[in-house]
């Protein structure tokens, strides 16, 4: 028995030790560009089983999918460790957040040498015309139409504290994309967005950036937050991640950025450009802009057609192995059925966003599973409407010459009414499908795959070309499904057995 147990102990070490250096991001440019360069590194350093997983969401989802073991590293700054994550006021050391981090079995360290605090930042034209400089002024011009992005309108260290510290509360902000707020602004629909320090827009969009003259907003020191046992765990990645300390500037990561959202390039090949310029030492960049096919067909297109189908294909088997008894209930039960379909109906009307927040909360993981719990969720009402509905036509009179030449009632319905349903069915499983790849486009925010990262980072950028490099393929398999479908209905339809 014991060396039974020796060798499963040491089985399960070699599978742990043979897990992937999982890195995260969040969604927007600079931590899409930070995640690139930390999985490079490690690549570069030999260990060839790092995984990105780029544009999971906000501080949340990041930190559960630390916690879970999800992911094992992500950038992050150290004024939201102290706010959003330790939820204190004080200005802390890396010392004290190390401290308060333990318990969580987190640490945080490797501090990559720039500060990219808040601003809010409002036209340079009409900044002039209001002789707006600092936040304070703001109180003073109660009409501005504020554009903010959504999680800095919920943040203890954004909008909710920042009014309250300024006595901005006459003012309503509009919850924006952090990419289209700065369409929204050049195209005059709002006057005033939230930014960082490092965004290279601002003075695309000849943004002014106003003056915290009360100091409200921290420090935010750019490092690295990971999993305790990461050092130990992961030694090479570890050792490799040490190279990047101090190895960017508010100036370097403001030209990264640039490269990013104005000269278009992926962010993977603005990371690449910045490990070989340090690794040679100079600052030298080649600007360079993919065209659209390119683009389309890049390196990740069989990767995200893989993930994307999988997502749908899964989450559409569930729900046809739940959704077609469910339907049976609805017809032979009527007055459950009448719940059954008001409960499948309601989880349509659920946000995508808030239930996948939702089951990561109550699945404790993030990624593909609970993805695909969602799109199972949202499968579900088609087909066991169209179930429902495919029975319910079979005329009574078929069913009375069944019972009258003594077919059982299991019989009936396996023999008679399934075959008689099934185009119906079938129709309901096609809208299904359809809907799945969709909305499977929303799992990218939480690392699960598909051409959603496409879409997700289109967004971070404003790019047009990498929102329908996502937005494309989604929609040619979507009508490929139909297609597939169509063509099952019409034979099923046209070859009913003579039995039925």
């Amino acid at each position: 028995m014991p060396t039974v147990i020796a060798a499963i102990c040491v089985c399960m070490t070699q599978i742990v030790s043979a897990a992937p250096f999982v890195v995260g991001s969040k969604r927007f440019t600079e931590s899409f560009i930070l995640g690139e360069i930390i999985a490079q590194t490690v690549r570069d350093a030999g260990d060839t089983s790092v995984q990105l997983k780029s544009g999971m969401g906000n501080t949340s989802i990041l930190l559960a999918a630390l916690k879970s073991g999800e992911i094992d590293v992500y950038p992050e700054y150290t004024g939201t460790i102290a706010r959003e994550i330790l939820k204190t006021e004080q200005a802390l050391s890396l010392e004290e957040i190390n401290a308060r981090l333990a318990p969580m079995g987190l640490r945080a360290g490797v501090p990559l040498g720039f500060n990219n605090s808040y601003v809010l930042a409002i036209r340079s034209n009409l900044a002039r015309s209001l002789n707006i400089k600092t936040i304070s002024d703001l109180s003073q011009h109660p009409t501005l139409i504020l554009g903010l992005s959504h999680e800095f309108i919920g943040r203890a260290d954004g909008w909710r504290g920042l009014s309250k510290a300024y006595g901005l509360e006459a003012l309503r902000p509009r919850g924006l994309d952090h990419g289209l707020a700065y369409e929204a602004i050049a195209a005059k629909k709002i006057d005033l967005v939230d930014a960082y320090g490092t965004d290279s827009k601002l003075s695309r969009y000849a943004l002014t950036a106003l003056q915290d003259d009360r100091h409200f907003f921290p420090s935010y020191e750019a490092l690295l937050l990971f999993r305790a046992e990461v050092p130990e765990r992961f030694p090479v990645a570890w050792q490799a991640l040490q190279k990047l300390e101090h190895s960017l500037t508010q100036d370097s990561m403001l030209a990264l950025n640039t490269r990013a959202e104005i000269d278009q390039q992926s962010f993977s090949s603005v990371a690449k450009q910045f490990l070989q310029n340090t690794t040679m030492g100079t600052s030298a960049t080649t600007a360079t802009r993919s065209g659209f096919m390119t683009v389309l067909f890049g390196p990740d297109f069989w990767r995200l057609t893989g993930q994307h189908l999988f997502l749908v294909l899964s989450a559409l088997a569930l729900a046809s192995l739940a959704g077609i008894p469910l339907g049976l209930v609805c017809f032979y039960a009527p007055r459950l059925g009448q719940v059954v379909l008001a409960v499948t109906g309601v989880m349509q009307t659920i946000p995508s966003l808030a239930v996948l927040a939702f089951l990561i909360t109550v699945l404790g993981t993030i990624g593909t599973v609970p993805a695909i719990v969602a799109l199972f969720l949202y499968a579900l009402l088609p087909i066991v409407q169209n179930t429902h509905a495919g029975l319910k036509e079979i005329p009574s009179s078929m069913r009375q010459a069944a019972t009258a030449l003594g077919i059982t009632t299991g019989q009936r319905l396996w023999l008679i009414e399934l075959p008689l349903a099934r185009g119906m069915i079938l129709s309901g499983v096609k809208i299904s499908a359809v809907l799945c790849v969709g909305t499977a486009t929303i799992a990218a925010f939480i690392g699960a795959g598909g051409f959603g990262e496409r879409i997700v980072q289109g967004l971070a950028l404003n790019n047009t070309q990498l929102l329908l490099a996502g937005a494309i393929p989604a929609a040619g398999m979507a009508l490929l499904m139909q297609g597939g479908f169509f063509l099952l209905e019409k034979y099923f339809t046209t070859n009913v057995p003579d039995h039925a």
